[in-house]
């Protein structure tokens, strides 16, 4: 295997992110169309929030072992199979609406299939990036991935889905499944070998080699530091945001298009921050990305507490957004650039699990908190947290530590493509 060559984002970098960006598209307007195709078949609260729960239990059944075949087989391959299986199973669900054969039972088990896949791809898809980006290009990788995904599916997939699935209701779910096959294609002419080490394989159970990723992620202070943060911070969030509805209508006074443009807000804010973060990064270093980071964290809980400002809480959600792009670059670049490449993928699955689990948590927690204790009390709760979380890890990311672990050499053997004549 070669080292990569040269210092830019080539032309294996763009295949991957016009990949990304695209499946980002499809995926975006699927997951706009499918409860608009759920409400229109019903009325039941339980069948359509059980489309939620579809969404993020594939994220906790598949994280973990998908992390593992991850670090078994040719990364790139697995993403190629994956986004084939996808094509096949929405094209069954287009045929279905066009036909009047599909039904609600049938579009949840589409969509398990989906997200089973989307989970292991992701896994798979940041553990390939090291192996086409140059180590001094990760943050302006990560940011060009985040902001693609950003545009794509939180600014333009949304209007697009809603005003596809008034034409037809199988056009968005046909469109997932075009975007998914361009991105099978793309990423098949990805050049070389993807795998892990020349060597692996499934010689050890699922078990084990969970286990070992997780040992190794416990062992890494920083890395470990922000996987938790993550997992704890995102139940925050999610309970912050799953009642947010409900503070924008009865606190704020806005109606609907100015609840959508609080989110707008946020999505500009992240747009923003991945557009400018590697160059914002390098400028204030990560340590004071991750620490301003917190701060913001905790003063958007404040004024989402506090304000009945819409403006207030707008220019909060924005600055959350830039921040919320700052630190996924930063953790992402992190670790891969600590990771050895035989762990890449079940490091990677082990973060994605304890986000997603703080998903789920916050989901359940902010609307029993609101109901309970009353519409601000998530909010302040995510204060107190926060504040908490700023005490007991500001001395974690000092510039020291956070330097020696951008300084580190490339762990042995990292997994770069074979050279291809």
């Amino acid at each position: 295997m070669t080292g990569i060559a040269g210092d830019r984002l080539d032309g294996r970098f763009a295949r991957l992110w016009t990949a990304s960006t695209m499946s980002a598209l499809g995926s975006g307007m699927a997951t706009v169309a499918a409860p608009l195709y759920v409400a229109s078949q019903t009325d039941d609260p339980l069948t359509v929030s059980a489309g939620a729960a579809v969404a993020w239990l594939p994220w906790l059944l598949f994280a973990l072992p998908g992390g593992v075949l991850v670090d078994r087989v040719d990364r790139r391959r697995l993403m190629v199979v994956i986004d084939w299986v996808r094509v096949a199973v929405l094209a069954v669900l287009a045929a279905a609406l066009v036909t009047d054969r599909a039904g609600v039972p049938l579009l949840y088990a589409v969509l398990f299939v989906v997200n089973t896949g989307e989970v292991v791809f992701r896994t798979a898809a940041q553990a390939v990036v090291p192996a086409v980006v140059p180590r001094s290009r990760l943050e302006r990788a990560n940011g060009w991935l985040g902001g693609g995904t950003q545009i794509m599916q939180n600014m333009v997939a949304g209007p697009l889905g809603g005003f596809l699935f008034v034409v037809a209701a199988a056009i968005p779910f046909a469109v997932n499944a075009g975007t998914y096959a361009l991105s099978a294609v793309l990423v098949g002419l990805l050049a070389g070998s993807y795998r892990s080490s020349p060597g692996a394989g499934g010689r050890r159970s699922v078990r084990a080699e969970v286990a070992e990723g997780f040992r190794w992620l416990l062992s890494q202070r920083l890395l470990r530091t922000m996987t938790l943060l993550i997992g704890l911070l995102n139940v925050t969030l999610t309970a912050a945001l799953a009642v947010l509805v409900l503070l924008a209508t009865d606190r704020l006074g806005l109606g609907s298009v100015g609840y959508g443009a609080l989110f707008t807000c946020m999505a500009v804010g992240g747009l923003l921050g991945s557009a400018v973060g590697d160059r914002l990064i390098t400028a204030i270093t990560a340590t004071w990305t991750v620490r301003v980071g917190l701060l913001i964290e905790a003063g958007l809980h404040l004024a989402l507490a506090a304000s009945r400002s819409a403006a207030v809480v707008g220019l909060a959600l924005f600055a959350f957004g830039v921040h919320s792009a700052l630190w996924n670059i930063v953790a992402n670049s992190l670790r891969q650039r600590l990771t050895p490449p035989a762990l890449m993928g079940r490091v990677g699955s082990t973060t994605l699990f304890i986000a997603a689990g703080g998903n789920c948590v916050g989901a359940l927690l902010g609307g029993v908190v609101a109901d309970r204790f009353g519409i601000t009390a998530p909010y302040w709760v995510g204060l107190a947290v926060a504040v908490a979380v700023i005490g007991m890890t500001w001395r974690v990311f000092d510039r020291a530590t956070v330097a020696a672990a951008y300084a580190d050499p490339a762990p042995e053997g990292r997994d770069t493509p074979a050279a291809v004549a």
